[in-house]
């Protein structure tokens, strides 16, 4: 009866009275959040008479600030979750103790592979890793395998062919029929597209998908998991794993993967709480209803025939517009991919995100989306919308000190807001940091306390540096109206010359030579206190060779700097797949 009477989400999983409540909380916090800030650096600003280059500071903070703190907001509710509710991940996911038990599944189940020029060794040692963890489950007749190719170099499509041909020589006839491959002569509508063909030719016969990045593996209780959590809830079209890194051998890799694991405990058990049934889709390793996906879930064309590049977002807000919830498991499990091996491969990979979430900006009036789906779209935009108010700030703060009268600045206020602020831009990693501080047996799993503190300061420094990278690329890339497209992506630890380092980051250097100049010579006080954020102009290119570098990778490994869970104790589908790898001879 009381379903009946309180609207519920299409699941039944909460009551949509619930989760306005959590939406109106976070955004009460948020704004006031917001605006006190605003108002403090107001305050600060105006000391001495407002001016042009200070107004364009405040303007430049009140549009990169809100990322920060809703991501502070997401964090500390995280926290909570984890540390202060016993309940708490039922309360941001309560769909996540449906039922576990040893009763098959029913229904099937595609494992999808997209690929396009890609290494085609690495990309089938996963698939042959991913089949054996899923076949040890004794529920291997449900699921087929589809490689789904878009690769357009002969040598490589050759290799592909070669591959799976052995794949199914060696699965023998039987089990040779849940194996497919198919490769498209172009690449029309980019991985959208590859999926969109799949579901036109075999999705008919699927009831859910997993779509699979060259990088991705899974291991089979994961994916149980998330396709007894779809049985279980017939209106869940979309179900995110919370994507992991896997060990590497790049000691940027390490790093920022490191970091990002951390990062995303808290944030997203955070965001999972109010975001509900309009969650995240990232594309890849993610459970999908398939008749619902293509019926509803067909992406709108741009001008002149352009097709949308970051297409996940965009599917999952049509999958909730259609009435099927789109959710997120906030937990650690079996689910991982690869991080870019180097500092501009990394870049290079964030601007082409950039590219596909600009996108959004024509898509914002789409019929039918609910008001937190054309949220979660803005929220895209703005988390690169934001960079360049950053390198504005950084730049206009420097010509403040060369060009004004600063003595009437109250100075004790400017450091605590500047102070406040660093711990805003942190608190995701910092939180996470101290989750696993607090979890018995957490700083254990991370090869104990020295390390995990040492990895911890790394982490941090290095944080600024890359910090600054992107930020100031997305800004040279949306003032200068590039274009990067999407191609293979360098998975391979792999080196980085001074030239090329150079090459790709020689603004970088020029920039933080800049604001280094003016601080130095009008405002020296003012240049101490930025160095935590322009020395990472500065470094970019020492740092981006020191951690491409094989000797550092080596060293990180040697003493488990930067170490995940998996490395220091290798789960069973990664240590197939490593060996599946180097059985490969080198071509």
């Amino acid at each position: 009866m009381h379903g009946r009477l309180t609207p519920m989400t299409p699941a039944g999983l909460q009551s949509l009275a619930e989760l306005a409540r959590r939406r109106r909380l976070v955004a009460c916090m948020s704004f006031s959040i917001y605006v006190a800030l605003l108002l403090w650096l107001a305050f600060i600003l105006s000391a001495g008479g407002w001016s042009s280059l200070r107004m364009g500071v405040w303007i430049a903070f009140a549009i990169a600030a809100p990322w920060s703190v809703l991501g502070v907001c997401n964090a500390a509710i995280g926290y909570w979750l984890l540390h202060y509710r016993r309940d708490g991940l039922a309360l941001a996911a309560p769909f996540s103790h449906a039922r576990q038990g040893d009763k098959p599944v029913s229904g099937r189940t595609a494992m999808l592979l997209t690929l396009r020029n890609e290494d085609p060794a690495r990309a089938f040692a996963r698939l042959h890793a991913m089949k054996g963890s899923l076949d040890a489950t004794g529920e291997g007749a449900q699921f087929d395998w589809f490689v789904l190719s878009d690769t357009n170099d002969p040598v490589l499509a050759a290799a592909e062919e070669v591959q799976f041909s052995d794949w199914r020589a060696e699965a023998g006839e039987q089990e040779a029929q849940h194996l497919h491959y198919r490769r498209r002569s172009d690449n029309l509508g980019y991985k959208a597209g590859n999926i969109r063909d799949f579901c036109e030719r075999w999705g008919r016969a699927y009831d859910f998908m997993i779509p699979l990045d060259a990088d991705s593996l899974m291991d089979g209780e994961t994916v149980l998991r998330l396709v007894r959590i779809g049985e279980a809830y017939p209106e869940i079209g979309v179900l995110q794993s919370l994507v992991v890194g896997a060990p590497s051998r790049s000691a940027f890799a390490r790093i920022f993967q490191f970091g990002m694991r951390h990062c995303m405990r808290s944030y997203t058990m955070g965001a999972a709480y109010w975001a509900g049934d309009c969650g995240p889709y990232w594309g890849h390793n993610a459970l999908v209803r398939v008749a619902p996906f293509a019926r509803y879930c067909v992406l709108p064309q741009l001008e002149n025939d352009r097709h949308i590049m970051s297409h996940d977002q965009i599917e999952a807000v049509l999958m909730r517009a259609a009435g099927y919830e789109v959710r997120i498991l906030p937990v650690e499990c079996g689910s991982y991919e690869e991080n870019p091996p180097t500092l501009v491969d990394f870049a290079r990979r964030d601007l082409r995100w950039c590219e596909g979430n600009m996108q959004y900006v024509r898509l914002l009036n789409l019929p039918g989306l609910l008001p937190m789906s054309r949220f979660q779209l803005v929220w895209a935009i703005s988390m690169f919308i934001g960079a360049p108010a950053w390198t504005a700030i950084a730049l206009l703060c420097a010509l403040i000190g060369a060009l004004e009268d600063t003595t009437a600045f109250p100075a004790r206020s400017a450091e605590i807001l500047y102070v406040v602020f660093l711990l805003f831009f942190l608190a995701p990693k910092l939180l996470g940091f101290l989750d696993v501080a607090l979890t018995p047996g957490g700083l254990a799993r991370f090869g104990g306390t020295t390390r995990f503190l040492a990895s911890v300061g790394i982490e941090i420094a290095s944080s600024f540096v890359i910090g600054a990278v992107t930020t100031l690329n997305t800004t040279l890339f949306l003032l200068l109206r590039q274009k990067i497209g999407w191609d293979a992506q360098a998975r391979d630890a792999h080196g980085l010359s001074l030239g090329e380092a150079t090459r790709a980051l020689w603004p970088h250097l020029l920039f933080g030579a800049a604001i280094l100049a003016l601080g130095g010579a009008f405002a020296p006080k003012l240049l101490l206190w930025s160095l935590p954020l322009t020395f990472g102009y500065l470094a970019a290119i020492p740092f981006a060779i020191w951690s491409a570098s094989a000797l550092t990778g080596a060293t990180f490994a040697r003493f488990r700097l930067c170490a995940t869970p998996e490395e220091l104790s290798r789960s069973e589908i990664l240590r197939f797949s490593a060996l599946r790898r180097a059985a490969v001879p080198a071509e």
